[in-house]
């Protein structure tokens, strides 16, 4: 009786109460090796629950740590762009409470992107990434002294709370999570003021002489997920058409 009690609770993954017949069983009849078998699948799959519910306790307590920080420093996230090439890329709050971020830089004339890891408190230092020729800069149009950085404006709206933590979940155990999360009075007020988000985008040119942060916190600057830059070379025949206006990404 006490083994299909035990089965039964098992096939619908009640294993408390399954671990309790099983205990009982043993207790009327400590050689029944059926329930000993059983007893240690049971603990087995006890051990392994809970060690997936700590993955998902640690992984959202990361990610509402994470939104709070964002939110502290006044920042605006849209939602993700261009994620063929950040793939899960996120920012990292690191135990000094500094923020990291993945910064996924477009060059738009070749189509082409790559990201690269930038402290917040940091300014862009650039030197490492054109410290070689890009394998496709058949001209060498693509150096430091040569280059400009931009970011897009007007063609997005910052996203919800529950958005940016469902975004900033994925690919951790807690991806499949459902979270109730209030959304704040500033959210709100923040999608009032960005309403504009129809896709009638403008440039705006980073100052490479401020810090990441300084340049994420502009008024107008909506993080699509994580920061993206624009680069264009000032001696490539491309520099005056993105200059025109008659750009638009096609990435």
């Amino acid at each position: 009786a006490y083994y299909r009690a035990v089965k039964a609770c098992l096939s619908l993954n009640l294993l408390e109460e399954a671990k309790t017949y099983c205990e009982t069983g043993l207790e009327k009849d400590p050689g029944n090796e059926e329930l000993k078998r059983l007893n240690q699948k049971i603990d087995s799959q006890i051990m392994e629950c809970r060690k997936r519910e700590a993955e998902v306790s640690d992984a959202v307590a990361a990610a509402k740590g994470l939104l709070s920080a964002i939110e502290d420093r006044k920042l605006k996230i849209g939602k993700a762009m261009y994620q063929e090439l950040t793939g899960l890329k996120k920012p990292i709050l690191d135990k000094n409470n500094i923020l990291h971020w993945p910064v996924l830089l477009l060059y738009a004339e070749h189509n082409a992107g790559c990201v690269w890891t930038f402290s917040t408190l940091c300014l862009l230092n650039l030197a490492n990434v054109f410290s070689e020729p890009l394998p496709w800069d058949t001209n060498n149009n693509y150096t430091r002294d040569a280059i400009e950085l931009y970011y897009e404006v007007g063609s997005a709206v910052p996203t919800s709370r529950s958005r940016i933590l469902k975004y900033f979940l994925e690919g951790t155990a807690a991806a499949n999570v459902d979270l109730e999360c209030d959304e704040d009075s500033a959210a709100a007020t923040s999608n009032q003021n960005f309403s504009t988000g129809d896709g009638s985008s403008k440039w705006m040119e980073v100052n490479e002489r401020r810090t990441l942060h300084d340049v994420l916190k502009e008024p107008n600057m909506i993080i699509p997920g994580i920061p993206v830059f624009f680069v264009i070379s000032k001696t490539s025949s491309f520099y005056q058409v993105f200059k025109s206006g008659k750009w638009t990404p096609g990435f």
